[in-house]
């Protein structure tokens, strides 16, 4: 590997405390971890009690921060997926972790499948869904063509194989069907601003870490279309709180309110807000 296609050198800031290599792909333009973990290890980057999205527990700031912007990021998620026609309101969540998003849709009359890995929350989600949870192998056991939405609501970064995971949700998806994807933006202000530091690239549980221009090439070359893109703006004040964590070592929440509403306040010209939600279709 030589040094002229390193990007960036990031710590694991919150499980090991290993240092990864973030790689350009030449074909596509994102960036990869590297070395990325065997996939048989990968769950031992997930075992801390910090990572948020498999526990539903408020014991700091951070956390009750996170919970508080979730209750409202679901309302707008589900305001999102209603603005998009469905034939029959079938619903898969691809890592949906305690299922929160899962439970808001099924309260407003989707039909609902969730997929978690994680133990876990994956009994928690199953609790608030009537056990409409399953485990990752249940993807090849749906009929084809049967869902109007899939969503990955910050789970695409996480997925090993990126073809083979979107050949397998583009087989799940009805041909007018809509997929939903959320993923973190490097090409953010608060990205390049917290550069190493930035907790979004959150190594090595986030093996690709894309643009806008990389991700769109990326579905395009597996027929699929970005028709759409909305911001996620919260995300740009969260990620800087932990991103100053990261820094400084403590929070700093007046610092990181700043970097946040700084960057998406230049992401109002540029796009390039810290989060993106793409809607993709098929061509």
């Amino acid at each position: 590997m030589k040094d002229k296609s390193i990007f960036l050198k990031v710590k694991d800031h919150s499980v090991s405390g290993e240092t990864f290599q973030l790689i350009k792909n030449e074909t596509y333009g994102f960036l990869e971890t590297f070395p990325q973990p065997e996939e048989q290890k990968l769950s031992e980057y997930y075992k801390t009690e910090d990572y948020i999205s498999h526990t539903d527990s408020k014991r700091n700031l951070l956390e009750k921060a996170y919970h508080v912007v979730r209750n409202i990021s679901l309302k707008r998620k589900l305001k999102l997926i209603n603005s998009f026609e469905s034939e029959e309101k079938n619903l898969l969540d691809v890592g949906c972790g305690t299922g929160d998003f899962l439970k808001v849709a099924q309260l407003n009359n989707w039909q609902v499948s969730g997929i978690e890995p994680n133990e876990q929350a994956r009994q928690i989600a199953n609790q608030k869904t009537n056990n409409m949870v399953f485990e990752t192998e249940q993807l090849s056991n749906f009929e084809k063509h049967s869902f109007d939405v899939i969503s990955l609501w910050h789970v695409f970064e996480h997925l090993p194989k990126l073809h083979a995971h979107i050949s397998i949700l583009k087989n799940l998806l009805k041909v007018n069907g809509t997929l939903f994807i959320a993923v973190p933006n490097h090409a953010s202000y608060d990205a390049k601003y917290y550069e190493n530091f930035w907790a979004a690239y959150d190594v090595p549980r986030h093996l690709w870490h894309f643009n806008q221009t990389s991700l769109s090439k990326l579905f395009e070359s597996n027929n699929m279309q970005v028709v759409k893109t909305h911001p996620m703006k919260f995300d740009a004040y969260y990620v800087s709180l932990l991103s100053e964590k990261y820094k400084s070592g403590f929070m700093n929440p007046i610092k990181g309110f700043w970097t946040g509403l700084r960057s998406n306040m230049k992401a109002k010209q540029s796009t390039e807000y810290s989060s993106l939600i793409y809607v993709i279709k098929n061509k």
